[in-house]
């Protein structure tokens, strides 16, 4: 790998293969993230789409092949990559507002037992602004939908600054207002320079949001730009005997 390389490369997926325990989940994983770039990752449930965004998290070993994220092992890359989980992951009655949730990004800059500065207040309420939360900073996180409770969650990861970021299927259950205001916040941060890897059975989101498409179903079944990657031959392969419907030059896939 050159040194322009290595300085491009986000995410360095390496014939990697995650297990737990000696379960294998995963297996032969490869292809590349860059600054500035995103990746769908799509598959049925069960696939380990999940699973491989926590093995960049450091979560998951990998027992074959590497994962390498910004230069480094997933673990020491974690000061620079944000995550975003599903939204039922988190207690909507833990006594916390939107504004103490979007500080927490901030967390792993100054540590958690300094106070934030005027700097990460700011870089806080910039980060509610572009996700468009701006009026409900001191509502109680609970208290919110589930799609505003999905975008206060990006835009805790806008606040951390990162190089690399991950959303596990941030679309899901989402109304249209939430779903543009995730977009748009995602194609700021690839103009920024920051790579995304988005899980999400949405093909319609993969085709907007991403310039490039992992299908995965334990194995690697594509790796490369969305149009040569989203055909009906390799949707049918991933998915199996999940049901495809085409409609014109779009596929949609449903879970049976």
């Amino acid at each position: 790998m050159t040194q322009q390389q290595d300085r491009t490369a986000a995410l360095v997926l390496e014939k990697a293969s995650v297990a737990y325990g000696h379960v294998p989940v995963l297996e032969e994983l490869h292809g590349t993230v860059r600054s500035g770039e995103a990746v769908a990752l799509i598959g049925p449930n069960g696939a380990g789409k999940s699973t491989l965004i926590k093995a960049v998290l450091g979560l998951v070993p990998t027992v074959r092949g590497r994962i390498e994220v910004l230069g480094v092992t997933p673990a020491q890359a974690r000061r620079d990559v944000a995550y975003v989980p599903q939204a039922d992951t988190l207690d909507p009655d833990f006594p916390v507002s939107v504004e103490q949730v979007v500080m927490m990004g901030r967390y792993r800059k100054i540590g958690w037992l300094r106070r934030p500065s005027a700097t990460d207040r700011t870089l806080a309420a910039e980060a509610l602004e572009r996700v468009g939360l701006s009026d409900r900073a001191k509502n109680r996180f609970g208290t919110l939908s589930g799609g505003q409770r999905q975008r206060v969650l990006l835009a805790r990861a806008i606040a951390a600054q990162p190089r690399l970021l991950l959303l596990d299927e941030p679309f899901n259950g989402v109304d249209a207002v939430s779903q543009h205001a995730l977009l748009e916040a995602i194609a700021l941060l690839k103009q920024q320079g920051a790579a995304v890897v988005v899980s999400t059975h949405d093909l319609a989101i993969a085709h907007l949001a991403c310039d490039e498409v992992c299908l995965l179903n334990r194995h690697q079944f594509g790796f490369g730009p969305t149009d040569a990657i989203l055909t009906p031959e390799r949707l049918r392969a991933t998915y199996g005997g999940h049901a495809l419907e085409l409609r014109g030059d779009r596929v949609i896939v449903t879970q049976t």
